[in-house]
């Protein structure tokens, strides 16, 4: 009579041999989770989800996980949205209306609707999966690819499908290396030679090193391959057994380790041989450093790739304008994004991400900033290092980036002096000059 380990290994083995014979990615259901707030983001996500965010230029976060799934051939893609949706909900509506070949809708929006009696909303990565169960077996998928969706890289999800299967694991984490003080933000693996998880701690104060690289930590990039039959037993167990089972990071992955084969898949640069581009732009320092180094000459992120194309919503706008050429008001960009709809009147801007239909006035100074749509900024302004959210108006004559304690009492400043400033900074601040009037 067989052991129970051995009966283990044959049916994962079995799982193996039948997801050969079918193609990896067709066999595949992508979860993306795009239901987080992003508070860490402070005034850019008061009133959208941080998935929604827009980003590059002409991008949102959210259209990087999607573009990699079409890219890779993953035809089935769940969406699970809960916090400030509608904005992403229109744009994966406007931008993401396809459907496969058989009619059914490619990009599925599944908004959190308190689907079981003991939740109400999604209370973390794992509760949002579980209360969707139902749905997400109904595509009954052999494997299920779980994604953030507010994380920018490009990444092809077929070898490390692949090499899921060949691993015969039953859930392999996604990591990349990253500083240990970077490292604190993230959940850490430890790992052995073949790459099997041994250990895992969510944000820890100290984070486990790389074994001969004392300053480097292995993190999980919230990317994660599931059997689905293993996936749908886990959560289960967690929600309806002994224990919380919310959060894949806190309660998931810590309680499977050293039971079940968790093994991690190390994204790594095909030329380089290191960790590859990947960035979770979950801080204002973050989103403004991750669009700054899109202006590079040689960027790390290659948005001009065509075999790799990140796919948008593209706005109806225009082309960028630039207009005058005297010499005390030239519209001018040099080392600079500028997208359709702008119009650079008189401006000069300089090492900056400007979104689209931004208008920039006569003889203002933009440099280091990122414009999100729809702004503007007036005549004789001076910005430096900011970041200006959408549909916001910066009055003439306004200078940011030059006093950081004053810009401090009217606006929001990271901790690396990035100034953060929203239309609803602005109102405050004018009811704020009446009143003293």
């Amino acid at each position: 009579m067989s052991s129970p380990n051995i009966i283990e290994a044959e049916n994962r083995f079995k799982v193996s041999k039948s997801l050969f014979e079918k193609s990896l990615e067709s066999q595949t259901l992508a979860v993306v989770l795009a239901g987080g707030r992003g508070s860490r983001l402070g005034g850019l996500t008061d009133k959208r989800a941080k998935p929604a965010v827009p980003f590059g230029g002409k991008y949102r976060l959210i259209d990087f996980a999607l573009s990699n799934c079409l890219n890779s051939g993953i035809g089935r893609v769940n969406i699970l949205t809960q916090y400030m949706s509608h904005s992403l909900n229109q744009h994966v509506q406007q931008g993401w209306g396809m459907t496969c070949p058989d009619g059914a809708p490619m990009m599925q929006l599944l908004p959190a609707q308190q689907r079981t009696k003991e939740h109400n909303w999604y209370s973390g990565t794992a509760d949002a999966i579980y209360q969707n169960l139902d749905i997400i077996r109904s595509y009954k998928p052999k494997l299920v690819l779980v994604l953030a969706g507010d994380h920018i890289y490009k990444m092809d999800y077929r070898p490390l499908l692949e090499e899921h299967v060949n691993n015969n694991a039953d859930m392999t984490i996604c990591a990349v290396q990253a500083s240990c003080e970077e490292a604190k933000q993230f959940g850490v693996l430890g790992v052995d030679e073949q790459g099997a998880v041994l250990r895992f701690e969510e944000k820890p104060e100290v984070p486990e090193s790389i074994p001969g690289s004392d300053d480097k930590s292995l993190v999980s990039m919230g990317v994660y391959v599931f059997n689905s039959e293993f996936l749908y037993e886990q959560l289960v167990e967690s929600h309806e057994g002994a224990g919380s089972g919310d959060d894949f990071g806190k309660d998931v992955i810590p309680a499977l380790i050293g039971k079940r084969t968790i093994m991690s898949y190390n994204f790594l640069d095909e030329k380089t041989e290191e960790s590859a581009y990947w960035r979770d732009v979950g801080t204002l320092d973050g989103f403004w450093q991750a669009n700054l180094e899109l202006i590079g000459v040689v960027p790390p992120l290659n948005l001009y790739d065509s075999n790799w194309p990140i796919r948008t919503f593209a706005t109806q706008s225009p082309p960028a304008k630039f207009v005058f050429d005297s010499e005390d008001r030239c519209g001018a960009a040099v080392n600079s994004l500028i997208c359709d709809g702008c119009i650079v009147s008189g401006a000069r801007i300089r090492n900056s991400v400007v979104c689209n239909n931004v208008l920039t006035q006569e003889r203002t100074e933009i440099d280091e900033c990122v414009l999100l749509p729809d702004s503007e900024i007036g005549e004789n302004c001076w910005l430096k290092r900011v970041v200006v959210d959408r549909y916001t108006k910066i009055p003439a004559g306004t200078v940011i980036g030059q006093n950081r304690e004053f810009d401090a009492h009217r606006f929001h400043v990271s901790e690396n002096g990035i100034t953060l400033v929203t239309q609803k900074m602005l109102d405050n601040l004018q009811r704020e000059d009446q009143q003293a009037a």
